[in-house]
């Protein structure tokens, strides 16, 4: 029979429980309902219900207390039906909970009291209120009482709920309390200026504040309270006075609780005093030192007093705080000294330094002036004095006064710049600081200058020469002179003219030799040093130069006479135009003839004769002549950058004037082409030839008035590649057709080469005729990629390659299948794997019920199976495979098959006529091909009803069926040979319809 459905719920109330129920579909006439404590048999409380009633109160239950409910049904057809569900009421919160610290930070314990009924369990659930994070849970048994909880955070509020539980049901409860604080450790207080100071310290995050309170131990006054909340490690403390000593307290809260914390002490800096100045006292070796007191407080002033420009320290004071001064004794004269003060307070100091102040110093001893000879200088030296420096005055007669400063440390002193034969009177202060000494004073005489820029020049002349010079300055009475032959060293005559005079020309010489003038100027007792000049007379150039060629390949020989006069050597320079490289030969003054070997062939050569007398040379006119050139060697012909082009190259052995190139057809003797190239130029570029032909070159050198020719060469030009080169798949699997066009000019034939890809093994290489236009490539793999390469052969050159890849057709994949697994969403293929290659498989999945494509796979040229997944159920599918190569395809045939239906779902059957049965079941849509319903006697298994539907049906009446009769229903779905059915149903039509009215 039908269910009542029976429901129980507990709107918010522990003592009470709703029971709800669904009326029968036959209809009920009354309903008694009994509760009972789960396993009891005796019942607790009773209560019945009128027809129209679904729903019934019981109250005065116990909480948490597990119930067990009957509810029965008086049908107004025939009999009853019951229906017995469990129930369990919610249960009481906990009562009088309380959550303490008892002075821990680091646990909290929770106690309360049972509430009425009875419980499951307790739940605790302890929570972090500033983070509201979850911190621990926990489920105790219903006995407990009492739990602690460990590890927690110090100085932090926590919240507590309690929920007791009872089934799925449960009441809460909670309550708030604080852990007690950690004290914060390793406080440190340090100076951050003279007005600051900066407090550290490590485990603030045990507090939820922190209290601070800076106290000034100088006045035992409160300086600065401070109170700052959880995490907070530093802090700065503002406007203080400096030099001062300060101490620092700490304390910790959190919620009630306080915890009293480390403390230190600290001095701030002080502050460096102002305006430091050192200056001179009332006696010559004293000095007094002057400085500003600053603000704050110290313990007292430490005075240095340091010595030179190093500031070695030499004596230390320490004074009174409130002292502003301090003054030294017995110092050196002429020393420089500075001062620092330093301000001491507590471990901490600030200094500050005065500028360099100076003793008076004592004038320097042993002054001397000496000339040393010089017509322009003055050696001044002394004693060294103590002091920064030297004070130097040198003044002359009737002229301006020089002055010079020096550094300590230097004794002498040269005066340089200064006038020939003067008189000059020396001056010398110490100086130290502001302070000079009384002067040493001295006098001496500087010397004459000899003449200036004396020459001697023989201006283009062979037997004279001139003397020039510019006069000295000052002090010169007159010039001496005396003139020598410089070789010799023999005198030639004396020279004595006035003061007046700045040249003299000396006649009656010898051409191309030299000689030596000396010449003195003189001036009061001294005599100035000796000037001297030097020259040679022109000489005179050689005549009768000749070259003649010796008759030997590299052989020239000069020849010349000699000219009068004095002769150092004779230099013969042999050039070529053609060439950089050039012969320079020096020979002896009595030798008139040199012969020149080892010259270029087929090179003029000019010569010319120069006589040398020291720097000067006079040279005669060029004689010239020619060598006999070389025929050219190792004359190579080569292909050029183009198949129009030969390139032709030798090797210069006989430095011709110019070469004469000379083509013609390898099968002819005429001359088809003449190009001239000049010297040094070793190839030539052939242009506008016949690609693939057979050339001859001949190489004519020229040299002045001789010509010689090389040997012959021979060479071919590169053929050109064929053109429009074609590959496609053959007419069959395994071969390839090749087409191509000639292209222009000759050839002697064509080279093939065919590649596997992917293959290491040798190309295979084929060979056709020069007149051929395609071949066929047979005994190849099926769908298979190929690299076709062509070339033209003329001789031993082949042209450029022209290549092309092209794949033979794959085969198509045989004996496919395609099979069901038992499913109702998958289907199974598998096919043999066809010889030669492929890229990959093109699998397609048609579905013959929709007329539709349903899925597309690519797989793997390995693959030989596939599952196709989440198909629709019952439904005819139609597979294909397709080797794939390129653009190339080749598909097998089409297999189909069926998916396994859906058994039908929610199978209902009514009685809408005493004699009808309806039969109506849930499908999925196109689920199945098709429906078959049965129809069974129930008592006897007699079937008494078959029907044969279509796949959209979802419903179906039996009729002529028997009153008041139970049958028995199945349904299957059906596609192609596959079946599924749902359970048989039972059903009872209905009486006599008259009866029933």
């Amino acid at each position: 029979g039908a269910l009542l459905n029976v429901s129980v719920s507990d709107p918010g109330r522990s003592d009470s429980l709703l029971v709800s129920w669904d009326e029968p579909e036959e209809g009920a006439k009354g309903y008694w309902l009994a509760l009972s404590p789960l396993g009891s048999d005796t019942p607790l409380q009773n209560g019945s219900a009128g027809p129209n009633t679904t729903s019934l109160w019981f109250h005065g239950l116990t909480p948490g207390m597990r119930y067990e409910i009957q509810v029965t049904a008086t049908l107004t057809c025939m009999g009853t039906i019951s229906q017995t569900i469990t129930a369990q009421t919610s249960p009481s919160p906990a009562q009088n909970l309380s959550l303490s610290s008892g002075g821990s930070w680091s646990s909290l314990r929770a106690d309360w009291a049972h509430g009425p009924g009875q419980r499951d369990a307790y739940s605790l659930a302890l929570y972090h209120s500033e983070s509201r994070a979850l911190v621990r849970g926990t489920t105790l048994p219903p006995n407990a009482s009492t739990f602690l909880f460990h590890r927690l955070l110090p100085g932090s509020e926590y919240a507590l709920k309690v929920s007791t539980l009872a089934g799925s049901s449960q009441a809460s409860t909670s309550v708030h309390q604080w852990t007690a604080p950690s004290i914060p450790t390793q406080l440190r207080l340090s100076p951050g200026s003279s007005t600051s100071l900066v407090a550290s310290w490590e485990g603030a995050a045990g507090a939820a504040w922190l209290h601070l309170e800076l106290r000034n131990l100088l006045t035992q006054m409160v300086t600065t309270t401070l109170s700052a909340r959880r995490g907070l490690t530093t802090h700065t403390f503002q406007h203080l006075h400096p030099g001062t000593q300060y101490w620092l307290g700490l304390s910790a809260t959190a919620g009630s609780y306080t915890a009293v914390g480390p403390n230190a002490t600290a001095w701030t800096y002080p502050l460096s005093p102002g305006n430091v100045t050192l200056r001179s006292a009332d006696e010559q070796t004293s000095l007094q030192a002057h400085w500003s007191i600053p603000e704050g407080h110290r313990d007292f002033f430490l005075v240095t007093l340091r010595e030179g420009e190093d500031g070695v320290p030499t004596r230390n004071i320490s004074v009174g705080g409130d002292s502003g001064h301090v003054t030294f004794h017995g110092l050196s004269p002429g020393q420089q000294y500075s001062v620092q003060v330093t301000v001491v307070a507590g471990p901490y100091q600030a200094s500050a330094n005065s500028t360099a102040a100076w003793t008076e110093p004592l004038a320097p001893s042993g002054v001397s002036l000496s000339s040393q000879g010089s017509p322009h200088s003055l050696l001044a030296s002394w004693e060294e004095a103590l002091g920064e420096g030297y004070l130097l005055t040198l003044s002359p007669t009737e002229r301006p006064v020089k002055n010079s400063s020096l550094l300590r440390g230097a004794t002498s002193f040269t005066f340089k710049g200064l006038h020939p034969g003067t008189l000059y009177t020396f001056e010398v202060s110490t100086v130290a600081g502001p302070y000079t000494s009384s002067p040493q004073c001295i006098s001496n005489w500087t010397y004459p200058l000899p003449p200036e820029q004396l020459t001697l020049s023989n201006g283009g002349h062979s037997t004279s020469l001139q003397a020039s010079w510019r006069a000295a300055s000052s002090g010169s009475t007159g010039y001496t002179g005396t003139l020598l032959e410089t070789k010799s060293q023999k005198w030639v005559r004396n020279v004595t003219v006035g003061n007046d005079w700045s040249n003299v020309t000396l006649e009656g010489l010898v051409p191309g030799r030299q000689y030596t003038l000396e010449v003195a100027a003189v001036a009061g007792p001294y005599r100035s040093p000796v000037q001297s000049a030097t020259d040679w007379t022109y000489p005179l150039a050689p005549a009768g130069v000749t070259l003649t060629n010796t008759r030997r390949p590299l052989g020239l020989s000069a020849f010349w006479d000699k000219a009068a006069g004095d002769v150092d050597q004779f230099h013969l320079q042999l050039y070529s135009k053609s060439h950089a490289a050039q012969r320079n030969i020096s020979v002896g003054p009595n030798t008139h003839n040199f012969t020149f070997l080892g010259l270029s062939p087929g090179t003029q050569y000019f010569l010319k004769v120069t006589v040398l007398s020291g720097p000067y040379r006079s040279s005669s006119h060029f004689a010239t002549e020619w060598t006999y050139p070389l025929s050219l060697a190792n004359v190579s012909v080569q292909p050029g950058r183009t198949p129009q082009e030969l390139h032709v190259s030798w090797v210069e052995s006989g430095g011709a004037r110019n070469h004469l190139v000379q083509l013609s057809v390898a099968e002819s003797l005429s001359v088809i082409r003449n190009v001239s190239v000049p010297l040094g130029v070793t190839q030539l570029d052939l242009e506008g030839l016949v690609p693939g032909s057979r050339y001859r070159v001949e190489i004519i050198s020229q040299a002045g008035p001789h010509r010689i020719s090389s040997q012959t060469a021979i060479g071919h030009t590169v053929p050109l590649p064929p053109r429009s080169l074609s590959a496609s798949p053959g007419s069959t699997a395994c071969a390839l057709a090749v087409h191509w066009d000639p292209a222009a000019g000759q050839r002697d034939g064509y080279q093939l080469s065919v590649l596997h890809e992917g293959s290491s093994a040798p190309p295979r290489n084929l060979e056709a005729g020069k007149d051929s236009t395609n071949v066929t490539v047979s005994q190849l793999e099926p769908g298979t990629c190929y690299l076709v390469g062509i070339w033209a052969v003329a001789g031993p050159h082949r042209s450029l390659p022209k290549n092309i890849t092209s794949c033979t057709v794959p085969a198509a994949p045989t004996n496919l299948s395609l099979t069901n697994p038992g499913s109702s969403s998958e289907l199974y293929t598998s096919w043999n794997k066809p010889p030669g290659r492929r890229d990959h498989y093109h699998i397609t999945l048609y579905s013959l019920s929709t007329q539709s494509k349903v899925q597309v796979q690519t797989l793997s040229p390995d693959a030989q199976n596939t599952t196709w997944t989440h198909l629709e159920a019952g439904s005819r599918f139609a597979v294909q495979v397709t080797a794939v190569k390129g653009s190339l395809e080749a598909s097998s045939i089409n297999v189909t098959q069926w998916t396994h239906p859906l058994a039908p779902a929610n199978l209902t059957l009514g009685s809408p006529l005493a004699s009808a049965l309806g039969v109506s079941w849930a499908a999925a849509v196109r689920g199945a091909e098709g429906f078959v319903v049965d129809v069974y006697d129930a008592a006897s298994g007699t079937h008494v009803g078959h029907s044969v539907l279509g796949g959209d049906a979802r419903s179906h009446i039996f009729r002529t069926l028997s009153p008041g009769t139970f049958y028995s229903v199945a349904v299957r779905a059906t596609a192609g040979p596959f079946h599924a059915s749902t359970p048989n149903l039972t059903h009872c039509t209905r009486e006599c319809d008259a009866l029933l009215a």
